[in-house]
């Protein structure tokens, strides 16, 4: 029998600022393996993740719909006691704090009441730890990218949820922020915004599809890449496009 999924999204919709931006959303994510959420620019693939997270900005909010986290209703819930729950966020700008050290960035990610796996965390990003003494603000873009993604698997969290994490990335660093991922998705889900299509290619093995804040497609990620007339109409590019190497 299956595992339940971790995280459930039913008919979500959001307004920002009077616009109706999520018009029904749903989809499931499984308990295991990443989840990609793909779709052409501005069709509401951040806006589900914050909406998930209670993230929303000024003017945001849910109008109807619900979000169910390992088996809770986290719909209306603060954000702060959803990550609590085993919410692990890396966002599409990184986050991190620029005047602060490397090690502060991730000791500010240890979470109450959780192990805190800094051997994992050098394991994968040997170079942070050489780093660590290192102001973040200092580091290269995918020096930050690894931050990010290190807060993520630091604590013990049920859901990882990744945006655009090769974006502006060189090919060879995406090549590296991939096989993380890959070697992270063995431990933990993880639900992936990506636009790069040879890292969907590599890392997911389900995909959900967002058009004009609705979902039009839900399946096997490597089959509707397989399907290049099917990848163009929903994506609007070809299934081999990518935006560096995988």
């Amino acid at each position: 029998m299956s595992s339940p999924p971790i995280l459930t999204v039913s008919g979500l919709e959001v307004d920002i600022s009077g616009s109706h931006i999520l018009k029904g959303i749903g989809f499931d994510v499984p308990a295991s393996g990443v989840t990609a959420l793909l779709g052409r620019n501005g069709v509401g693939k951040t806006t589900t993740i914050r909406a998930v997270l209670g993230l929303l900005p000024d003017g945001g909010r849910v109008t109807a719909g619900r979000v169910t986290f390992d088996g809770h209703d986290i719909t209306a819930e603060p954000t702060h006691r959803t990550i609590r729950r085993g919410i692990g966020y890396a966002p599409e700008d990184r986050g991190i704090f620029a005047g602060l050290t490397v090690a502060e960035n991730l000791a500010l990610a240890e979470r109450p009441g959780s192990a805190h796996h800094y051997d994992l965390v050098h394991d994968l990003f040997p170079e942070l730890a050489t780093r660590s003494g290192q102001r973040a603000g200092t580091l290269s873009g995918g020096q930050q990218q690894m931050v990010a993604l290190a807060r993520t698997l630091l604590n013990d969290n049920a859901l990882v949820v990744v945006d655009e994490p090769t974006k502006g990335l060189a090919p060879r660093v995406v090549t590296e922020a991939t096989e993380v991922l890959e070697r992270a998705a063995e431990r933990v889900p993880l639900l992936l915004v990506e636009q790069n299509l040879a890292v969907v290619r590599r890392l997911a093995r389900s995909a959900v599809v967002l058009d004009a804040g609705q979902v039009v497609h839900t399946g096997d990620a490597r089959e509707l890449l397989a399907d290049a007339e099917r990848t163009t109409a929903l994506l609007g590019v070809g299934s081999h496009s990518s935006n560096g190497a995988a």
